[in-house]
């Protein structure tokens, strides 16, 4: 799967949340490796994004984690990230 520019243009966007630490978490991930991730990934981190902020936060600061394997994940990489 390929991404366009613009859905490119719209996953940053959704990086941009209703909380400083998180927009700060996501945007820095968005900019220096969701374009390397693979398919796969990249599905789980635009999935990430439709969760609320309180719920995200949670999970990005380790107090939580999520069911889901692929949310796992991609919560670890971008908590790995911004280490």
């Amino acid at each position: 799967m390929t991404i366009t520019a613009t859905e490119l243009r719209r996953v940053h966007w959704q990086c941009r949340r209703g909380m400083l630490e998180l927009d700060l978490l996501l945007a820095h991930f968005f900019i220096a490796h969701f374009i390397e991730l693979e398919t796969t990934q990249q599905t789980a981190f635009i999935h990430l994004l439709t969760y609320p902020d309180p719920l995200l936060y949670d999970w990005l600061i380790g107090d939580t984690q999520p069911e889901q394997a692929a949310l796992h994940a991609v919560v670890a990489q971008v908590r790995t990230a911004y280490a």
